[in-house]
């Protein structure tokens, strides 16, 4: 079994930072794909950044300049440093890790979520 567990969500104001953690623990064979996807009340669960094991990033154009994705392989963690925060990135963010080659695929694992306020 594979765990995933985000971290570094809270309150923050427009403008301002946060950076998210994502540790993957368990019977780790290889880890893949790692990404972060966001779900706001009433909107569909979408798709943020996501990084290779090479560590080639792409973003959602919502977030490119204002986001950035990144991994340490050996500790098995994924990061989101988020600046420039905007009220319309309030939302639960969800670490998604693929233990499978090649792209997303329904046996992924995903975290709980951890939720990001951005108010003044």
């Amino acid at each position: 079994q594979v765990h995933v567990v985000e971290s570094g969500g809270g309150l923050v104001q427009p403008g301002g930072s946060l950076r998210l953690s994502c540790a993957v623990s368990g019977n780790i064979f290889r880890i893949g794909l790692m990404g972060w996807y966001r779900q706001a009340p009433g909107h569909e669960r979408e798709e943020v950044a996501r990084i290779t094991g090479g560590s080639m990033t792409n973003y959602a154009d919502f977030v490119k300049g204002r986001f950035t994705i990144s991994r340490d392989n050996p500790k098995n963690m994924a990061y989101l440093q988020m600046d420039s925060l905007k009220p319309e990135d309030t939302a639960t963010y969800y670490c998604r890790v693929n233990t499978s080659p090649g792209p997303w695929s329904e046996s992924d694992y995903w975290g709980q979520g951890t939720q990001v306020t951005v108010s003044s």
